[in-house]
């Protein structure tokens, strides 16, 4: 008989559109024998019922017969049946309070749990994410924030012809009109101001213009940070070192300049005379001090990609914004796409989240607090945290080429047996946090949270 798997809807909010396995990897997978698929249905998903069904999938309000479910986001304790096995991003290992009555109710109802976030490689190395397609749309939401923040102070540029993630066709559109921005921006030459047309010499916070270029910071590395430096370069951008940033703009003869930065340009060790050393930094973070805000009075827009936590130093913090935002005070730094989206993290002016049709609040260092919007007396920070929603059918296309190759293995395991017995590949095995009913060894720290 073939075994039965589920793919659950996503309704965590109206932006949750993506799918674990698109249509026609669905198609291929049950091509192949041994698996049978039924698809909750959905109003809003970015694959409609229909594609599913014409597909060969079964699609159903109830996914009771199946024995393996999928989804993407979390799924409600109310919609969790007992003795399954559920694969999704659970949000979890790091005791998150929100999360631990749905992980308590899935060890009382003897279910098995797979995490994406724990499907790793022998390096430890994600092999399943959505981070690509985070940074795309954050990329694009940080400059749509930049180019209305220019605008709301006094100075007009193609920048604010541009469209939330969402509400471009694909990402191939998105990219489309990026490029004729760029192209609009060198024909212009400058910014003007709406007031006198005349482009002065004062920062960007001026109502009187600024002058060219415009310099990006991208914080990390990673596949967040590819995704940013995919849509950064639909524009004409210079790239610099971070050596050369104090004296990058001075020399450039384009638009924008984006420089990136490495855990070496972010902290300094903290003895005197110390050499950096990665892994050292990694193992030891409480032996290295913060350099970071050094660099921001060099940058209009900082990207933040960074994997954080309260270990490690932050980014930008509030003691910064006191000092460099208010009266005679203007910093250059117009606007964080805070990508990372960690709450009072790596960007500490993050102190909330935000959603794809209102992405940005300006933090007023005076009152510690947020105004919605991009204009106000400090910087504008873009803080949603479903960012790879807003290209839904890019990020699902990816993520279920991926997961695709993983799906047979979790199909023919016997989710009965011992979790020492349960025969999967190391890098599945590894991402089992539950298994009938019970923490596995590498996660019997969350007991503590519980």
């Amino acid at each position: 008989m073939d075994v039965i798997l589920g793919i659950r809807r996503e309704d965590k909010n109206q932006w949750e559109r993506r799918v674990p396995l698109t249509p026609g990897d669905v198609r291929e997978l049950q091509e192949e024998g041994g698996m049978r698929f039924l698809v909750q249905t959905s109003p809003i998903r970015v694959f409609t019922d229909e594609e599913y069904r014409e597909a060969g999938a079964d699609v159903v309000e109830d996914l009771t017969p199946a024995s393996i479910v999928l989804a993407v986001k979390e799924i409600p304790t109310r919609e969790l049946r007992p003795e399954r096995a559920y694969v999704f991003f659970a949000h979890v290992i790091k005791g998150q309070a929100y999360n631990m009555p749905m992980l308590r109710h899935l060890l009382d109802s003897r279910c098995s749990l797979v995490d994406y976030e724990r499907v790793v490689d022998d390096q430890g190395r994600r092999l399943i994410f959505f981070g690509v397609e985070a940074g795309q749309a954050g990329a694009l939401e940080t400059l749509w924030a930049l180019g209305q923040r220019l605008r709301v102070r006094g100075v007009e540029t193609p920048l604010s012809e541009l469209r939330h993630a969402y509400e471009y066709e694909d990402l191939a559109a998105a990219k489309e009109h990026l490029r004729a921005i760029g192209q609009a921006v060198l024909e212009q030459g400058s910014g003007q101001s709406s007031d006198s047309g005349d482009p002065g010499e004062a920062g960007p916070g001026s109502a009187q213009g600024f002058p060219w270029p415009l310099v990006f910071g991208v914080a990390g590395y990673g596949n967040v940070a590819r995704g940013c430096q995919e849509i950064l370069d639909c524009l004409p951008v210079g790239e610099v070192a971070v050596a050369d940033l104090p004296e990058a703009r001075a020399s450039s003869t384009l638009p924008f300049l984006k420089v990136t930065f490495r855990e070496e340009d972010m902290v300094r060790p903290a003895q005197e005379g110390a050499a950096f050393e990665l892994q050292d930094y990694y193992q030891h973070p409480e032996k290295y001090a913060g350099l970071f805000e050094d660099h921001l009075p060099h940058l209009d827009v900082l990207l933040n990609t960074i994997y954080w936590d309260e270990r490690y130093p932050r980014l930008v913090t509030r003691e910064w914004a006191r000092a460099n935002y208010g009266p005679g005070r203007d910093a250059r730094l117009q606007v964080i796409g805070d990508i990372s989206c960690d709450v009072e993290g790596s960007i500490e002016l993050t102190l909330k989240t935000t959603q794809p049709d209102e992405p940005c609040f300006v933090y007023d260092p005076d009152t510690d607090s947020v105004v919605m919007g991009v204009d106000g007396n400090g910087p504008a920070v873009m803080a949603v945290d479903n960012l790879p929603c807003e290209l839904a059918r890019e990020a699902s296309e990816h993520f279920s080429h991926v997961l695709r190759t993983m799906v047979p293995e979790m199909a023919r395991a016997d989710w009965s047996a011992d979790f020492e017995t349960l025969d999967l590949p190391s890098h599945l095995k590894k991402a089992v946090i539950v298994h009938r009913g019970r923490l596995t060894p590498d996660y019997e720290y969350l007991t503590r949270y519980l």
